[in-house]
């Protein structure tokens, strides 16, 4: 089950990101993996970003694993649209939301760009490659 909610002010078309989380989920062989997807505020992802990675800040986007701390029972993305739009100010917003989404799900299923250039380019072939088949 992939559950979206958005709880801010802009507009997020359910049923592409719906898409694009299935997409990325069948290409990783994880269709039967449950995912929660939260669009939010800056000040709700700098709480999050605080609690868990110890950074007081806001980010674009935070995932967490199944069994981490933040929920045990299904991989959690968490977007913040304004701190995309900030990040991308010359972007079409709404791609670079299923950019981060990709990235988001990606890191949930465990890939870290953070651990070694190897990996970091593991991934960002992963996120071209998912991109281009949703766009």
């Amino acid at each position: 089950m992939i559950e979206i909610n958005n709880l801010t002010n802009f507009s997020v078309d359910k049923a592409l990101f719906l898409g694009v989380a299935k997409k990325v989920l069948k290409g990783e062989n994880k269709e039967m993996e449950d995912v929660s997807i939260a669009f939010v505020s800056p000040q709700e992802i700098q709480k999050i970003n605080k609690e868990y990675r110890k950074k007081d800040k806001p980010t674009d986007v935070l995932s967490f694993e199944k069994g981490d701390d933040f929920k045990n029972d299904h991989l959690e993305v968490v977007i913040c649209p304004e701190a995309v739009k900030q990040k991308h100010p010359n972007t079409l917003l709404q791609e670079e939301l299923v950019k981060s989404l990709i990235h988001g799900i990606l890191h949930s299923l465990g890939y870290d760009h953070e651990i070694s250039r190897e990996e970091q380019e593991r991934m960002e072939a992963k996120e071209k490659q998912y991109f281009e088949n949703v766009v």
